[in-house]
This record gives structure tokens, sequence and C-alpha cells, in this order.
């Protein structure tokens, strides 16, 4: 028997079905169980940040907010379950707890935990939406995930020049906001100390323009006036660096356009061929039940 042989079969010894059978269910959308799970799951979420938005109305009874109460507690027992469902049918767990939507399905669940210690905790379980974002691999909506990838990995490629340009911004709102308190600070009570002028500076060059600190003098004003125009053009600069990077960047020739909801068992990502044996990312094997790895068992 090869080595790769021996492989599967260790794979799948230390693998039982029924683990096997929960991770088809909970991570791959191409089965009808998993199909209907995902859908479910989606449903639920979105009910539980209609029941916490609603919570929040000042004119609901008693009665009501009771009930909404059991509902959030139901759905966060629910979605608790469902998290330590998901550490258990990974080969590894600490992967999955670490990986974007492994902390997010965390959060999603300890304000629910925090709110008895901490009032309005419930509150956070807003984060839960980003959950939904299983929605593009539920619907076969691969290629907007991909448009999606360029863009994190566009804004990646940015973040150096992005720092440089934030840092310059930084201190252009410094020596501005230092000019108008010598300007302003003895005519104007708006601006009496360097910080407040800062933010004055930040406020006015980022075309925000609260309006609760005004320059009086008209040299001050003039300063103003150009801040603003400054603002304008500065609002361009990060969106044509990103942009650059989208536009340099080169789509990956070996990528796959035609690809299925599987889920690595090891390093938990997706987007692999139909009939992939192993993870094009960690090269592991995927599940073992896939039926092309249950021929190239027979075959041995």
């Amino acid at each position: 028997m090869s080595k790769e042989s021996e492989k599967y079969r260790e794979y799948i010894k230390n693998f039982s079905p029924k683990r096997n059978r929960i991770h088809e269910i909970i991570f791959e959308a191409e089965t009808p169980l998993g199909k209907w799970f995902d859908i479910i799951l989606m449903f639920l979420i979105i009910l539980s940040v209609l029941v916490v938005a609603i919570e929040t109305l000042p004119d609901l009874s008693e009665q009501v907010k009771n009930v909404l109460h059991v509902i959030e507690w139901i759905l966060t027992i629910f979605f608790t379950m469902e998290y330590v469902l998901r550490l258990y049918c990974v080969y590894r767990p600490m992967k999955y707890a670490t990986s974007f939507y492994g902390v997010v399905d965390l959060l999603s669940i300890v304000p629910t935990y925090l709110s008895v210690f901490l009032p309005h905790g419930q509150s956070l379980m807003m984060i839960r939406a980003l959950r939904l974002l299983r929605v593009f691999r539920i619907f076969k909506l691969a290629a907007y995930t991909r448009q999606g990838n360029y863009l994190v990995k566009a804004i990646k490629d940015s973040i150096p020049k992005i720092i440089f340009f934030l840092f310059f911004i930084l201190l252009m709102v410094c020596i501005f906001g230092s000019i108008m308190y010598l300007i302003e600070g003895e005519k104007n009570e708006d601006f009496r100390s360097i910080p407040i002028s800062i933010y004055w500076a930040i406020v006015t060059i980022t075309t925000v323009g609260y309006g609760d600190i005004s320059p009086q003098t008209g040299l001050g004003q003039f300063i103003s006036s150009l801040m603003m125009i400054i603002g304008y053009a500065i609002i361009a600069v990060p969106t044509g660096i990103v942009t650059s990077e989208m536009v340099s960047g080169r789509k990956d020739p070996n990528e796959v356009e035609d690809v299925i909801a599987e889920s690595c068992m090891f390093c938990m990502k997706e987007g692999h061929e139909a009939d992939a044996i192993h993870c094009k990312y960690c090269g592991e094997l995927l599940n073992p039940n896939h039926e092309n790895i249950q021929e190239k068992l027979n075959e041995e």
C-alpha cells in the first residue's frame, strides 16, 4: 500500500463518519442538508439581528420585551451549540477558532452572556450580521467573493502608501492647528488650546464641518477656506492608491471559475474544484466521504 493510501486510511480512522457527516452539513453547501442548514442559519441570524434592534425601541411593553428576551436566549443557545459543533467536526479546532469566521461566530454569542453582567451588552450582537457573508457561498455567488478578494488584496498592497499618506495628513493638521491657535487664540474662545485647534483642523480638512468651532478673523477664515479646498483634493488620494493597486494587480492564471462550496477540514478554506481530492491551499485531504477519495481507496 502506498504512503498516500495509508494517509487516506489513517485520516478516515481518526475521523469518525459522524464527524464527517456533521462537517458536510455545517461547512458545506453542496449537499441538500448542507444547503438547508445554511439557509435556516441565515434566517435565524437575520431574526436575531431584528430582535436586538426591536428591543431598543422605547415604547415596548414589558410583555413584548420578555418575549424578545426569551427568543434572544433561544437563538444564542442554538448559535452556541452550532459553534461547539463547528469546533468538534474540524481536524484543527484552533485553526477554525482563530479564523475570521471563527472569531465572528464566537463574538456573535458572547454579548448575550455578557449582558448578564453588563447592561445593554446584548446590543453588541449586531456583529452577527457579519455571518451573513456566508450568503455568497450558499447562493453560488463565488464570482462576487472573488471580486471582494481582489479588493482586499488591493487594500493590503496599499497599506504602506496609505500609512505614509495618513502620517502626512497628521503632520498637516498639527501644523494648521498650531497656526490657527496663533491667529485665533487671543481673539476667539473656540481656539483656546492647540489640541482643540487640531481637532478643528481635522474636522475641516476631512470636510465634515460640524460648525461647533469656526474662525472669526479674516486671516483665519482664509486659512479655513484653503483647508477645505485641500480636503476635497485629499479625499481622492486613498481611492486613487487602492484603484491603482487593483489595476496593476494580475489575476491568477490558474484560478478556477467553477468551484464548489467544500470547506477544507484542516485550513477551513473554500474554493476547490468539483473533482479535487486535496486542498489547494494547505495540501491536506478534503472530506474523506468525497466520492473521488472513496474511488481512490477502492482502487487500493
